[in-house]
């Protein structure tokens, strides 16, 4: 069998991700034929990708060659399929490949290349959203998913045009295609269309088509309809009567139809039968204090899940709490000369004052120095050695002398011994991802002091995860399909696994930390990688002594974890196999949810250089806690990296909560105290009014889908889509005339106004996992029945019926004004340490007594050498990209004023550059 492939091609993509699937199963040759050449002798012009058979017969259209291709794997034809390939060939292959031509042939940008497709992207979003499921035609991965998938990767690989990605101002909601965004990400990630990029793109991105595009005939005019509004028109005409019957039922039916309210345990405990959600953020380290990135990529998020699933009246436990031991406590309290469990009380204090302010919901925030934290690790450890999962070794470490200290891999730096990178940590180098041994850096420099410290031989103990390996890939197998874990996570988790597990050591030499109990190591601790996802477990614990009924109960606990990406490994994989090695019953986790990372402004937080806004400091701003929320879960990275901006900040609260949520709450409640005496009117609607109850429930149903899924982003989309759509129909209907007019009008402006209250009702349910205290605010102005405010229904029911009286309103919001921001901006945009450093080196000796100088602390240190290394790589990667020489400059300018910094923090004389500095 022959596949016949031309470079450039973009049908070729599809058909390698598709010959993936199959491989094993048949012997493929690969040739490359040039864009002209006539493989296939009957057809009139060339055509590639093409198939010969070993029959003798010819494939030569994409979607047939991937239908084969999947057929040898296994998968069976369905009728949902076939209708995708129909459509990918008449609908979305026509406009994409005007998209591609405009963009690769003649060079346009933005919406001339996004124009053409948009109606295609709006429509798989759409139906991708109304079924709530990962694949176009269900649970698993189809053909559909390749072809659809192969055929939109050359466009929207390049983060510009991916939807969600707002910068090009169009004029299409991009955000809201957060479910195509999802899905084009989840199969990025897959190993056979990586490969396949890859070898087509050949990482050149789009460009690598040009050779091929430059052969084909100029597509006729594309013209894309306007689509503004129209999507949203068709979804209104798409209604059938019957869900237009059902939404009025429902309505009608109001407060009567909601369940019974559960009365709140304490302690909050599984019961069998119901549905359990136990929820975990990722322990956060003691002796750092948050910045909004750690806040939404853990607590938040969380936050957000534990709120929704609280008013789903799921028994719910949400839990957290500071991870205290480790090489990082004990330095940073001899910085502060402290003993290590004062520096724990300290932070954790501190902790606890920044997410009480964010209103984080935990039912118990604790910490990982308890006995219960002790007792719990070592039950696991021992169950773990005497099962033969742990061995020993005699380990080289580094020790610096100068410290007297053994030191943790992040405190050691050095050259990579894979790929030559100058500034790789002790246990992985940023630049090429491999995880490293210490002792294996070349040049090694202690990060405290800079000496460079000495091997020396110390026994140890390691978690024999070869030993465990299949256990684990038995227990993915089982939960990952019709599970959420998020596309990163799968990835993260397959990229260990495709590499081969490694033993890894689970002690240190330490005094700060759990006990090893073994002897021959009664003066070693647990590495805190080892025992910190433990800390869940002993918090619990703490928190009640039936923890067990949480934590060794799978079949009836669903256990969610939320971390930022970084953290995935040790959820994902040390935790799975510490207890499947255990043989004790644990839960493991079932829903794994990882974000990207939240950059600040064009940078990254720094604590040391002021630079971004941390979780002490949020509070001193002046804006509300709320505020703050809703913009981190706006932004919240889900797909990609994301940044903070105070502008993107101002212009959000100003259009989305101040004119569009607040707007329409603060009308809807001021028209029922002006024109109503402050009672809700009678209400007898309308066939408009029957199909917006109609529309409001789809989208109340589609926030339901989607938090369900975890995916927090989106759902909040779905609370302001219907705060427009409530504002559009006053709008429509201008009850301010109409009180004014008939009694026919005089009914119309009732029922409208009491129409809108009640969405406004809903809207504040819908808030709650978002703004609780907004929330809390607008049920307090409408005096919403107190089952209303804890129970979220699935319908949009009547809760405010003719006759409730509602309290006195009030704007919910204030206007945020560019003076005010600009204000902030300055404030949170870095110079005080660089201004405090200069002058400590200004006051100080002369630089012949460089010795002498004042230092800053080992964690001001530390933090600049972390930046030197960031912007070390991003200048190294603008060289190798041979990007225009004014922007290397200006990162290179970035870089030698970091490096200044850093010398003087370390009381180094300031020099003029030479060249590249020598470790």
């Amino acid at each position: 069998m022959r596949l016949f492939v031309s470079e450039g091609a973009p049908g070729t993509l599809p058909v390698l991700a598709a010959a993936g699937r199959a491989q094993g199963r048949v012997e493929l040759l690969i040739s490359t034929v040039g864009p002209e050449e006539c493989v296939v002798p009957f057809l009139t012009r060339p055509k590639v990708p093409v198939l010969q058979l070993d029959s003798g017969n010819y494939l030569f259209s994409t979607s047939a060659i991937c239908r084969y291709f999947f057929l040898l794997s296994g998968w069976e034809q369905d009728d949902l399929t076939n209708q995708w390939l129909e459509w990918e060939a008449t609908e979305l292959q026509p406009a994409l490949s005007a998209a591609l031509y405009y963009l690769v042939v003649q060079g346009k940008k933005g919406e001339d290349v996004l124009g053409p497709v948009r109606r295609a992207l709006t429509h798989i979003d759409h139906s991708l959203s109304r079924r709530s499921c990962p694949f176009l035609a269900g649970e698993t991965e189809s053909l559909a998913d390749i072809v659809l998938w192969g055929a939109l990767y050359p466009l929207l690989q390049d983060p510009v045009y991916l939807p969600g990605f707002d910068t090009l101002f169009i004029p299409m909601p991009t955000e809201e295609l957060g479910a195509l965004n999802s899905w084009f990400q989840t199969l990025s990630s897959q190993e056979p269309c990586q490969r396949a990029a890859e070898t087509v793109l050949k990482q050149q991105g789009v460009l690598a088509l040009r050779p091929y595009l430059q052969k084909q005939p100029q597509p006729s005019s594309f013209e894309g309809r306007a689509v503004s509004n129209e999507p949203e028109e068709e979804e209104l005409a798409a209604l059938s009567e019957e869900e237009i019957a059902l939404a009025v039922a429902a309505w009608e039916k109001g407060l009567g139809s909601l369940p019974p309210l559960q009365p709140q345990q304490s302690p909050v405990l599984p019961v069998a039968g119901e549905r359990n959600v136990l929820i975990t953020s990722a322990l956060p380290y003691v002796n750092n204090v948050p910045h909004l990135g750690n806040i939404i990529g853990c607590v938040l998020s969380a936050d957000v899940f534990a709120r929704y699933s609280r008013l789903r009246q799921w028994n719910t436990l949400y839990l957290c709490g500071t991870d205290e031991y480790g090489t990082a406590t004990e330095t940073k309290a001899m910085e502060e000369g402290l003993t290590p469990q004062e520096i724990c009380d300290k932070y954790h204090a501190i902790h606890a004052d920044i997410y009480r302010w964010f209103n984080i919901s935990f039912d118990i925030f604790g910490r990982t120095t308890t006995p219960q934290q002790t007792k719990i690790t070592q039950d696991i450890f021992q169950r773990l050695l005497a099962r033969g999962f742990v061995l020993q070794d005699t380990v080289e470490q580094l020790r610096c002398e100068r410290c007297a200290r053994f030191l943790a891999d992040r405190f050691v730096e050095g050259v990579c011994p894979f790929c030559g990178f100058e500034e790789a940590r002790g246990d992985q180098c940023d630049k090429c991802g491999k995880l490293i041994n210490a002792t294996e850096l070349k040049k090694p420099q202690c990060k405290i002091c800079r000496s460079c410290p000495v091997v020396k031989s110390s026994r140890h103990l390691f978690l024999d995860l070869p030993k465990l390996e299949k256990r684990l890939e038995e227990w993915l197998e089982k939960t990952l399909p019709g599970s959420d874990w998020t596309p990163n996570a799968r990835f993260i988790i397959r990229s260990w696994l495709r590499d081969g597990l490694k033993p890894r050591c689970i002690t240190r030499d330490l005094k700060w930390g759990t006990p090893v109990p073994l002897e021959g190591f009664e003066d070693k601790v647990f590495y805190v990688w080892f025992d910190a996802t433990i800390g869940y477990v002993s918090i619990t614990a703490n928190y009640t002594d039936q923890w067990e009924r949480w934590w060794k109960n799978p079949d009836q606990v669903d256990l969610y974890q939320f971390m930022a990406k970084d953290n995935v490994p040790f959820h994902g994989l040390v935790f799975p196999c510490s207890v499947l090695g255990a043989e004790d019953n644990y839960t493991l986790v079932k829903n794994l949810i990882a974000t990207e990372y939240l950059n600040y402004e064009d940078g990254k937080f720094s604590k040391s250089r002021g630079v971004g806004v941390f979780g002490d400091m949020a509070q001193d701003t002046g804006i509300p806690a709320d505020i703050w929320r809703f913009y981190l879960l706006y932004i919240r990275p889900e797909g990609q990296d994301s940044a903070f901006s105070w502008t993107d900040m101002l212009l959000k609260n100003n259009s989305e909560l101040l004119n569009n949520l607040g707007n329409f709450i603060n009308r809807a409640g001021m028209f029922v105290s002006k024109f109503f005496g402050g009672f809700v009117p009678e209400m007898v609607l309308t066939s408009d009014d029957r199909r917006l109850l109609a529309h409001i429930t789809l989208e109340l149903q589609h926030y339901h889908q989607l938090l369900e899924k975890v995916r927090i982003r989106d759902a909040l989309r779905s609370i302001l889509t219907i705060s427009r759509h409530g504002n559009q129909y006053i709008q429509v209907n201008e009850p301010w005339k109409r009180i004014k007019g008939s009694e026919a009008d005089r009914q119309r402006a009732g029922t409208v106004t009491g129409l809108a209250v009640n969405i406004a009702a809903l809207l504040s349910v819908m808030l709650q996992p978002y703004m609780p205290t907004v929330s809390t605010t607008i049920q307090a102005q409408l005096q919403l029945p107190p089952p209303t405010c804890s129970i979220l229904p699935t319908n949009f029911l009547c809760i405010l019926p003719a006759g409730h009286q509602i309290g006195t309103v009030s704007p919910l919001f204030q206007k945020l004004e560019n003076d005010q921001i600009e204000s902030l901006r300055q404030r949170f945009s870095g110079g005080q340490l660089e201004e405090s450093l200069a002058l400590k080196a200004k006051a100080g000796p002369k630089p012949a007594a460089a010795g002498t100088m004042t230092t800053a602390g080992p964690e001001q240190i530390q933090v600049l050498m972390d930046e030197v290394t960031k912007q070390g790589n991003i200048v190294r990667e603008l060289k190798a990209q041979k990007a225009d020489k004014n922007q290397v400059a200006a990162e290179v300018a970035k870089l030698l004023d970091l490096k200044k910094q850093l010398a003087l923090a370390e009381g180094k004389p300031l020099e003029t550059p030479k060249g590249k500095k020598k470790k």
